[in-house]
């Protein structure tokens, strides 16, 4: 299946440097690789069409912050991996699925309900626990947990390579 406007070229580049930085971060794409160059191509088309990768799988609402965590690898990645093996679209899988010792399985959506979902500006709710005094904040990484201690999270996630954005304040 050949999305309208993606060249193959551009499909392959896109595989090949998800592949890499899956590998480097420990993490591995599925192994059948038309039905994984499928998957990016619906990350390609869903760029095209909201400026961002949000999941080939998911309806995005083309407002970035409320899409954030369905933003290619999504928040979801890492319990849906450690749970079923793959993640809900099943771009990433884990070790015995790469292997072939391992099957596929549908996996249920973790996203909550339109209505339950946070927001970037949306008031969480206060703990009771009292924060230590730190000379910077910390930023914690909602797809990964990279944790960073610095006046601004990083442009870039050194770990999985999501956007500044994807950063939460964590203490």
């Amino acid at each position: 299946m050949i999305f309208e406007g993606l060249l193959e070229t551009e499909v392959e580049k896109l595989y090949q440097t998800l592949n890499r930085e899956a590998e480097a971060g420990g993490y591995h794409l599925n192994p059948d690789i038309e039905f994984t160059k499928n998957l990016v191509r619906g990350l390609m088309k869903n760029e095209q069409r909201y400026g961002y990768r949000s999941c080939p799988c998911r309806l995005a609402s083309g407002k970035r912050a409320e899409d954030l965590d369905i933003i290619c690898p999504c928040y979801y990645r890492d319990p849906d991996i450690t749970e079923y093996g793959a993640c809900y679209c099943s771009l990433y899988v884990n070790n015995p699925i790469k292997a072939g010792e391992q099957l596929v399985f549908p996996v249920p959506e973790r996203r909550p309900p339109r209505s339950r979902r946070l927001t970037v500006g949306t008031a969480r709710t206060a703990t009771a626990i009292p924060q230590p005094v730190l000379a910077f904040p910390v930023w914690r990484c909602k797809v990964c947990g990279y944790l960073c201690a610095r006046e601004q999270p990083p442009d870039v996630c050194p770990i999985c390579k999501v956007t500044k954005d994807r950063f939460e304040r964590f203490i």
